[in-house]
């Protein structure tokens, strides 16, 4: 069935959130400190609805437990990704995932939590927290008792279109002013090590020392992004990250062009301008999936995409 699987986003609201996803990308969000767009999940915490087609009101999981074959019949238990956009207004808490073997002991979860990030946006002096300078665990615990945050947490700048990938074990924070979209494992677990003292309901927000110390990596190793670029007349494919988990490319096109679906799925998120793909209208804010054996499809306009995809 050639059919594309737009999907209808679920909006989360967080103490450090604001309202970009309504004025850069025209959501209706539940309120002013909306953080997260859900964009494309199958997860319980956030499950997206099939917005139009023969699918229409079921969920992603749905789909994916009932309908396995558009997904080429791949043998997780769950969609295996998510995508998600972020709208940092503030600083969000300093955190870690843990690893799929310590997700399935500690949290009885079939996956732990890679991630990656491409900035959408960001102010001019944007940064942000990954990776820290303990040399082992038991300096690593020392400075976490001892708070001594700034010693600890390694700082980086950020610009517009700048990608980094989120292994397990890696300290990481969003900090203030930033717009990014995120491609990550389907789980939800977070290890929160710092949050400023901030109050949310009055009450502050519960941190996981013990288990971030478990799965903090030492010492802090960074992962290399970055792949092949496809360019032709009208457009180039730059691949941001090929990992076992997922790969992510940056699609931007000028004209028209054919390309091929050949994986078992791909998720494709409109980022800027709009087009076509195969007569059906495309937008900033769009979100979608082409199934399993989708085959060539003609993409049109002035538009960027970020698309996922496993091997």
């Amino acid at each position: 069935m050639k059919e594309i699987l737009f999907v209808e986003p679920v909006f989360k609201s967080m103490v450090w959130g604001g309202n970009r996803l309504k004025s850069e990308f025209g959501y209706t969000i539940p309120s002013d400190n909306t953080g997260e767009c859900w964009a494309i999940s199958a997860h319980k915490n956030g499950d997206c609805v099939i917005k139009e087609g023969n699918f229409k009101g079921k969920t992603l999981s749905w789909l994916w437990q009932n309908h396995r074959e558009l997904f080429g019949d791949r043998d997780e238990k769950e969609f295996p990704l998510l995508v998600k956009i972020i709208d940092a207004k503030k600083d969000l808490s300093i955190q870690v995932h843990p690893d799929d073997a310590y997700a399935l002991w500690k949290e009885n979860s079939s996956w732990g939590k890679t991630e990656c990030w491409y900035i959408l946006d960001c102010k001019e002096d944007a940064s942000i927290v990954i990776g820290h300078r303990a040399k082992d665990k038991e300096e690593l615990r020392q400075m976490i008792e001892e708070e001594k945050w700034e010693e600890l947490i390694r700082i980086l700048p950020i610009k517009k279109g700048d990608f980094f990938q989120i292994t397990p074990g890696t300290i990481h924070a969003i900090k203030e002013g930033t717009l990014l979209l995120e491609t990550q494992q389907n789980s939800d677990i977070t290890y929160r090590l710092y949050d400023y003292g901030r109050l949310d309901n009055g009450k502050p927000r519960q941190l996981h020392i013990k288990e971030s110390i478990d799965v903090i990596t030492c010492p802090h190793r960074d992962e290399e992004v970055g792949g092949r670029v496809v360019v032709k007349d009208m457009s180039e494919l730059h691949e941001l990250i090929r990992s076992k988990y997922y790969t992510v490319e940056r699609l931007r096109l000028h004209g028209e062009e054919i390309f091929i679906q050949d994986k078992d799925f791909m998720n494709f998120s409109v980022i800027m301008g709009e087009g076509e793909l195969d007569g059906r209208k495309l937008q900033k804010g769009d979100h979608f999936i082409l199934p399993y054996n989708y085959g060539k499809f003609q993409l049109k306009g002035n538009i960027e995409c970020i698309i996922s995809y496993i091997e």
